[in-house]
């Protein structure tokens, strides 16, 4: 990062800016990839699973990946906006 971002990031009111930027950007991150992963585990059952294909293993693993890793990170980015809001 360049001098002029470090400087961008010490200010107080800028800090809050990108602060209120990531809030409004918390659904989008959140339940776009929960759908997706959703989306991939519910064709790998229906298209693979129920009828004994196993071509779609790949989208089993792939949404796992997704869902897990979501989960992983998604929970203390939520805690900290939480905690955020109530200072």
């Amino acid at each position: 990062m360049d001098k002029n971002g470090e400087e961008y990031l010490k200010n107080e009111y800028n800090n809050l800016r990108l602060v209120k930027s990531e809030i409004l950007f918390t659904p989008l991150l959140v339940f776009l990839p929960l759908v997706v992963a959703v989306f991939l585990i519910y064709n790998w059952f229906f298209s693979g699973f129920s009828k004994g294909i196993s071509d779609f293993d790949g989208e089993l693993m792939l949404g796992l990946i997704i869902l897990v890793s979501n989960v992983i990170f998604d929970i203390p980015f939520i805690r900290f906006l939480i905690k955020f809001k109530r200072k």
